[in-house]
């Protein structure tokens, strides 16, 4: 069965050109249930460069699907087996101003639009960097 994979390496995302926010915003919860965004957020705020895009990706997913943890191995297997959407279709990228940058070894950490760190990435030459998704077509 082939795997897909979402991971980058060296790689910074920058929000996208439509982005409505001017500055890194935490995103608001919905009620009860954690929407996308908030695991994301959560995650990647947390834990800076603990997890790799598909640990997140699937994150969201078994939680979003209440898996258990001895479920996750089959669970994870059968979701990468079909392509799925990379950070660049994050809401944190696409509507609440965060970048993302990937280290070395694809291990994920979230900067606000606003920080130096965010505009320092942006001209790193070693980094390739890439646009999140655009909203609207």
């Amino acid at each position: 069965m082939k795997v897909h994979t979402t991971n980058y390496a060296n790689t910074f995302i920058e929000i996208a050109e439509d982005c409505p926010a001017t500055s890194g915003e935490i995103p608001p919860t919905k009620g009860d249930a954690k929407t996308v965004a908030n695991i994301q957020f959560e995650m990647l705020s947390k834990h800076p460069y603990k997890f790799t895009s598909d640990d997140i990706i699937f994150q969201v997913f078994a939680d979003r699907n209440d898996l258990t943890k001895s479920e996750y191995k089959e669970a994870r297997e059968q979701f990468f087996s079909k392509g799925q959407p990379c950070f660049r279709a994050s809401p944190l990228t696409k509507r609440y101003g965060w970048g993302v940058h990937y280290d070395k070894d694809g291990k994920m950490a979230i900067f606000a639009v606003e920080s130096d760190m965010y505009q320092k990435l942006t001209k790193d030459k070693t980094l390739k960097i890439l646009k999140a998704m655009k909203t609207s077509k």
